[in-house]
């Protein structure tokens, strides 16, 4: 009897003990998944500072391309108001264009006699730079036409050298066929595409 009553104690014991372990077992899985629960809720947080960092990027981005379309439209603005106030000015200086040949750069003999009075003009007002365009009519190809463009105000260039005037006072530019005068198709209008213009600056 008092062998079973041992026993008996051994085994109270021993659940006692298992009782205690499953307790404290099932406590710290519950401290476990505090952190989970804690990242969670920190979780929104970052989100919900995201999306305002994204909208200051995205109004960011829009006024820069609102101050950029305002620099780009100011800008010519300006460009057109010079082309104006330069177009007056050659008017009122009477400074003429030369015209060529059918595919020619030569300066033909009328020309000559324009661009002398031009290098009057020119050396009267000593201060401006001298801008020479070379034209041509719709006919041939765009490369090639500016490339004669190009040959038909080196030409008038040259001519004016001869005349007197500073080199380094003159540049050139083709527009080929880009910029006619006369936007007709007949020999009339080529004629007064076939040119040579002049901008002062």
């Amino acid at each position: 009897m008092k062998k079973h009553l041992t026993i008996l104690g051994l085994l109270i014991a021993t659940m006692v003990l298992c009782m205690s372990f499953i307790g404290c077992a099932e406590k710290q899985a519950v401290v476990k998944d505090e952190p989970v629960v804690q990242e969670q809720k920190v979780a929104p947080t970052q989100t919900v500072t995201e999306q305002p960092k994204a909208a200051d990027d995205e109004a960011a981005r829009r006024a820069k391309e609102q101050a950029d379309r305002e620099a780009a439209l100011k800008a010519q603005a300006e460009k057109d108001a010079r082309a104006k106030r330069n177009a007056a000015a050659l008017a009122d200086l009477n400074i003429q264009n030369i015209y060529f040949d059918f595919d020619k750069s030569n300066i033909r003999p009328d020309a000559r006699e324009i661009l002398k009075a031009n290098a009057e003009i020119f050396n009267k007002n000593a201060g401006s730079k001298i801008v020479i365009e070379g034209h041509c009519d719709e006919r041939g190809t765009a490369e090639y036409n500016m490339a004669l463009g190009e040959r038909r105000a080196l030409e008038t260039k040259k001519y004016l050298v001869n005349l007197g005037i500073d080199e380094a006072r003159m540049e050139t530019i083709s527009y080929g066929k880009e910029r006619p005068a006369d936007p007709g198709h007949d020999e009339s209008a080529w004629a007064q595409n076939r040119r040579a213009q002049f901008l002062l600056k």
